[in-house]
């Protein structure tokens, strides 16, 4: 009967072990794969798009205001040629405002999110691999957000993704537990994807982001984050 007992209990314990070691390991071997569109426009390609119309400061075939041909300015008298110049630059002179106006008014219409940062995942060791971007945007109502471009990461068990005030974690120790914002678990370990980044965050501190893995608290990947455009 004790033994009946003991070969129950067995393999109830042998089942719960093959069921945790199979949530825990499983993920190495599965992939995700997402594909959201960045929030608030169609494409990804439309935050290089500016809206409206633009005007062409001249024509093809358009003269600056008021000057007259070379034909013309030959025949002039002089004191009509000075006349003329006069005209000329105060014209110039007011050329620059009404460019700046035509320019200016499509891209307040437009709403476009402003890049704050920019990164590329590496892997974190011969385990954990990464490659893709991860970009900081500002959207046109304030909001930060956090998209990742073309993500491949080694998946695993408890991802989440974090930004931390790091400049590059290339170890573990590097994310400590008083350096991190955690955006929530990660989406999918291959594809496009956003975060929302939580209202009130600061994220003039934050120097990169990484894939971590919660349930063992090791690094996946890392991207370090520089200014748009350095």
């Amino acid at each position: 009967m004790i033994r009946k007992l003991l070969l129950g209990v067995g393999a109830i314990v042998v089942i719960v072990v093959a069921a945790a070691a199979w949530i825990l390991v499983s993920p190495l071997f599965i992939d995700e794969v997402v594909d959201e569109k960045f929030p608030g426009v169609s494409t990804p390609q439309a935050l290089s798009t500016v809206t409206g119309d633009t005007k062409p400061m001249l024509g093809k075939d358009e003269q600056f205001p008021g000057v007259p041909t070379s034909q013309a300015l030959s025949a002039m008298p002089n004191d009509k040629k000075r006349e003329m110049a006069a005209d000329v630059m105060a014209a110039a002179r007011s050329m620059p405002d009404k460019v700046m106006a035509e320019v200016k008014e499509p891209l307040a219409r437009s709403g476009e999110p402003v890049v704050l940062r920019t990164g590329v995942f590496r892997d974190a060791d011969r385990v954990h691999k990464g490659s893709g971007d991860a970009i900081l945007y500002r959207l046109a109502n304030g909001e930060n957000v956090l998209r990742f471009e073309n993500l491949k990461v080694t998946n695993g068990p408890d991802l989440h993704v974090y930004l931390v005030r790091h400049p590059g974690p290339k170890e573990s120790s590097d994310v400590t537990a008083d350096n991190y914002i955690d955006l929530g678990p990660l989406k999918g370990n291959i594809g496009n994807q956003n975060y929302a980044i939580p209202a009130g965050a600061d994220v003039g501190p934050v120097g990169s982001v990484v894939v971590w893995c919660q349930a063992f608290g090791v690094l996946f990947s890392a991207a370090a984050l520089s200014p748009a455009g350095s």
